[in-house]
């Protein structure tokens, strides 16, 4: 019997025994669900959080091979990393359908590309799989055409000598090595074939685009977060945070589509916008693609019409096409030709990237990258929003939070904020534990780092305010009125010398520390 319990026991472990509770409850909670929502019935789901369950049952049940579609569509930003974390630890084999950049490059040891009906392998992350299909078709091709280079020498002897009796046998050799040959075929250049464009934009906003102040957002007087920030003239300001919480409700009361709480905000001088719904509710389902864009720009022709779309890869017939047909993909396109068409100088876009392959994606951030107005956008996807964005309106649970910074800044903020509280919360520790001298050293010390936290945060909205000052002095308005100017610099030496005091006390609460 003894014996009969071990392996029971052994087993019982091995299959997770003494841990599947918590793993249940930390894979509910990390999706997105509340305790209440343990004991609701499947029926009384929306069919996002159904495929949400379904998911979350097929990652739990362990299978032996996970083959997962697109696994990431859908998701906040905080189950992805969830999501990341989970399948890192999985210890089975997994095949993954994504256009996640990120994602697969913290998932992934082997990428099969699919590409002109032929499959290729490639061994590492997404990262290294762009590295060795560039390394590899470079290497052909200087093969292909050292090969060819070759080939046409070889020729060239052949045809001047081979009517020449004492040279023939020679040309013929020439000829003969020709045959012989491996023939290299030319390689296959990258099947980039995207959506491009590019355009000027003809009226320009002034320096302060919009800013809200304690504005509040929801339905029905229901108030989902309260928004504060301010965005300047060529500033990209991307808004992330968990599903549900008001991101897209943020960019509709904008817009204006959706009445305010409370709280104010306001457009500056000359402000143009133009936004991109992710559910593409403004498409008419029954125009063809043709009939919708030139509806909505009545006064171009028909050549004009089919050459916009054609930079959207809508040429021939398929501008006929009636948009219920349409892919999710090739819906997104027309809204995004449609959109860039009015050459706004604000646009509010709403997870553009959804239904995106990698390649429409990368077009996508190089049209972004080099647009020369302002920017609010909402999306998911990490490796866009980096790229793009220059700030962060994130939606964290104890409140909305603007950031001035890239995506990677943003995270080692919350990494050393949370490294921080650990900081602290052991302080605390210490402090209850300690005798009354230590206590006090510890109190001291607790002291001296909220002072240097608190510097660093002045010295940077320092900093910030300065870059606005820089920025307002190069507006039309302000660059040619010199008693304004020499008031702006002012202002700037002024602070300049606050942040070099602030650096001084910074620096001397180090040491002591």
């Amino acid at each position: 019997m003894i014996k009969e319990y071990t392996e029971a026991l052994e087993k019982y472990e091995l299959n997770g025994g003494y841990t599947y509770k918590k793993e249940y409850e930390t894979a509910i909670k990390k999706f997105g669900f509340l305790d209440e929502d343990k004991y609701k019935k499947i029926s009384e789901f929306s069919g996002g959080q159904k495929t949400k369950i379904a998911f979350l049952k097929l990652l739990l049940s362990k299978p032996d091979i996970l083959l997962l579609d697109e696994p990431t569509n859908h998701l906040d930003i905080n189950t992805v990393e969830w999501l990341e974390n989970y399948l890192k630890n999985y210890s089975k084999s997994m095949v993954i359908v994504s256009h996640d950049r990120m994602f697969l490059d913290k998932i992934v040891n082997k990428v099969y590309e699919i590409e002109y009906a032929s499959i290729t392998e490639y061994k590492g992350n997404y990262t290294a799989f762009e590295k060795q299909k560039r390394a590899n078709y470079e290497k052909n091709l200087k093969d292909y055409e050292y090969q060819q280079k070759e080939i046409k020498r070889l020729k060239a002897i052949a045809d001047r000598f081979r009517f020449k009796p004492t040279k023939a046998k020679m040309a013929l050799s020439k000829l003969k090595k020709i045959e012989q040959m491996i023939i290299i075929e030319e390689p296959n250049k990258y099947d980039l074939r995207t959506f491009h464009i590019n355009f000027e934009i003809p009226i320009q906003s002034g320096n302060l685009v919009v800013s809200s102040e304690n504005l509040k957002i929801g339905y029905e007087n229901k108030s989902f977060a309260e928004v504060s920030f301010k965005l300047y003239k060529g500033q990209k300001l991307a808004v992330i945070g968990e599903n549900g919480k008001g991101k897209s409700t943020l960019l509709k009361t904008l817009m204006g589509y959706i009445p305010k709480i409370d709280g104010k905000y306001e457009y500056g001088h000359n402000v143009i916008k133009d936004y991109f719904d992710q559910q593409m509710d403004t498409l008419n389902p029954n125009n063809t693609i043709f009939d919708e864009f030139s509806n909505s720009f009545p006064e171009l022709t028909t050549t004009e019409v089919r050459n916009a779309l054609g930079t959207f890869l809508f040429s021939g017939e398929d501008v006929f096409k009636e948009i219920k047909v349409l892919s999710g993909g090739e819906k997104v396109r027309l809204q995004l030709c449609k959109i860039f068409k009015n050459k706004a100088n604000l646009l509010l876009l709403d997870e553009p990237t959804n239904h995106m392959d990698i390649v429409g994606k990368e077009s996508l951030e190089n049209i972004l990258s080099e647009y020369k107005g302002s920017l609010i956008f909402v999306s998911h996807d990490r490796y866009f929003v980096n790229k793009i964005a220059d700030s962060i309106l994130a939606f964290e649970p104890e409140g909305v939070i603007y950031f001035n910074g890239n995506y990677e800044a943003y995270c080692e903020y919350k990494e050393n904020k949370k490294s921080n509280n650990i900081i602290q919360e052991k302080e605390t520790n210490v402090k209850n534990k300690a005798s009354t001298n230590e206590y006090f050293e510890q109190k001291e010390r607790i002291k001296r780092k909220n002072k240097i936290n608190k510097l660093e945060l002045e010295i940077e909205e320092k900093e910030n305010e300065i870059e606005n000052l820089k920025l307002e002095m190069q507006s039309e308005m302000v660059c040619t009125d010199y008693i304004k100017l020499k008031e702006l610099q002012d202002k700037i030496v002024l602070i300049e010398e606050e942040i070099e005091n602030k650096m001084l006390e910074w620096e001397k609460l180090n040491k002591e520390l």
